[in-house]
């Protein structure tokens, strides 16, 4: 991160103030208020994000949906039909709706912000701007494809006659939290991945092992009661369990949603002091 100050010209006659961009030291968190005042790049960055996600196909927005929905149906007949797990009582393609809706966006928005830093190196070198544009914007890019998806959940809730409840009144806690998980991951990755190129490697493995490590396939009930405390530390546990708490009228299980809160937040200042911390560095090391 640069930090810049205002200083008088060596003219006199010269009336306007002459801005210096010098690097930071130490510690110090990434100032996500600089995006207020790089408001247009940062609009233009996300959509153009948007714009390049579907750009030239065929199927278009329809692919926000079509996706989902695929690996609901499978997940419906291999964990459902044929493997018979769990559900608390809950049809299985509703249970597995709820919770594979979310589990896309985090898991697209994160790998895109992990590694948008090397996508975006072309620009890193020409002009001054916050860095942290460039995590953010897929993370937020990928909101348009979570909007779109929402159609599935609302379907199938349609369809198995879920009535609304109060705890929609929690939803934009999780939908945050949901939010916050990419974000922090990204702002950690993507300045990792400048610098060692394993991340790029490592993510997609990454993302086919985190899938089994919340409760997307199963129900979290059936973690052994001494391990849910150490399994509820992964956020994404929580963000699960609200959404079908939310959208189911469930209890909503705080037990399961504290720990990961906490885990969600340490992620993300850890996450926003080590990107500025490295920033420095980035255009030299690209």
């Amino acid at each position: 991160m640069f930090r810049k100050e205002k200083q008088m010209p060596p003219d006199a006659g010269l009336s306007e103030m002459v801005t210096l961009i010098a690097p930071t030291s130490g510690w110090q968190i990434a100032n996500f208020s600089e995006l207020k005042q790089y408001r247009d790049l940062f609009f233009f960055m996300v959509w153009r994000e948007i714009k390049v996600l579907y750009a030239q196909t065929i199927m278009g927005f329809s692919w926000a949906i079509l996706q989902p929905l695929v690996q609901i149906v499978i997940f419906t007949i291999v964990f459902g039909k044929v493997a018979k797990v769990s559900t608390d009582g809950y049809p299985y393609m509703l249970f597995s709706t709820i919770a594979i809706i979310p589990w896309t966006y985090i898991s697209q928005a994160m790998s895109q912000s992990s590694m948008s830093l090397v996508s975006g190196q072309s620009m890193l070198g020409k002009i001054y701007f916050p860095r942290l544009i460039f995590p953010v914007t897929p993370v937020l890019a990928r909101l348009v494809d979570f909007a779109i998806s929402l159609v599935v959940v609302l379907a199938v809730a349609i369809y198995y006659k879920v009535m609304p409840t109060w705890n929609l009144l929690f939803f934009p806690l999780f939908f945050g939290m949901m939010i916050c998980i990419p974000l922090s991951v990204g702002l950690w990755l993507s300045a990792m991945a400048i610098r060692f190129r394993d991340v790029k490697h490592a993510m997609p493995f990454v993302i086919r092992m985190l899938i089994y490590s919340a409760p997307i396939v199963y129900s979290a009930s059936s973690i052994p009661g001494k391990y849910r405390f150490l399994y509820s530390l992964n956020p994404i546990v929580g963000v699960i369990e609200g959404f079908r708490a939310c959208l189911l009228g469930t209890p909503i299980p705080w037990t399961y949603i504290f720990p990961g809160m906490i885990t969600c937040t340490i992620m993300l200042l850890g996450g926003a002091l080590y990107f500025k911390r490295m920033e420095r560095i980035f255009v030299d090391v690209i």
